[in-house]
């Protein structure tokens, strides 16, 4: 898919986007446009992945991610006000929409409300023709994934496929298609990776 393309579509809708060869170069742009602002970061294996975390509080922002703090809850509702909101999107389309399911809702209120910007990194592997086909990819690709390594007892986390399931553990509780930049937000910024990252 043309990350080009889907970088043009995403601005024309009034993102921020950018295109990186690497995971890499996208991390050390976000740190440079962070600075030494206040971060909250959305669950996100591409986050994790990059070390952007690990880098954050060397640098000494103040950080708060729920993956890493001890009051999981309490870290969602600082990450909600930080000046800066760190994650990835499930997908992106070529004609520049967002496409996110979430569990909690922390994450995807945090792209539309709280903290004074988002930035979004997302690999190559998560560019999708449509919004059908972006839901389809975070249904098929993402969500068992996701759930195996929570260790959920959840259909997709064995048949790597959805079936729509109604267990106590079900993720897919959110469905949030992003048209165009959210007014809660002062700038939405997504980073297109030319390598495949997260799931």
């Amino acid at each position: 898919m043309d990350l080009n393309q889907t970088s043009e579509a995403l601005r024309k809708n009034g993102f921020g986007a950018r295109v990186f060869h690497t995971g890499r170069e996208a991390a050390d742009a976000a740190i440079a446009l962070i600075g030494k602002r206040s971060v909250g970061i959305g669950g996100s294996w591409t986050i994790h992945t990059l070390g952007l975390y690990e880098q954050l509080c060397e640098q000494g922002n103040t950080v708060s991610w729920h993956w890493r703090d001890t009051d999981p809850e309490a870290a969602r509702r600082r990450a909600s006000v930080s000046e800066v909101y760190l994650a990835s999107s499930n997908a992106v389309t070529l004609d520049g929409k967002l496409v996110n399911i979430d569990g909690t809702g922390n994450r995807v209120a945090a792209f539309c409300w709280g903290p004074e910007e988002v930035v979004l990194i997302a690999g190559r592997n998560k560019i999708a023709r449509d919004t059908e086909d972006a839901i389809r990819r975070v249904h098929e690709e993402a969500c068992g994934k996701n759930a195996r390594r929570l260790g959920l007892k959840t259909p997709c986390a064995t048949l790597d496929r959805c079936t729509d399931c109604d267990t106590p553990d079900r993720m897919c509780r959110v469905v949030q298609i992003l048209e165009r930049k959210p007014g809660g937000v002062r700038g939405l910024q997504v980073f297109l990776v030319d390598e495949d990252l997260g799931f």
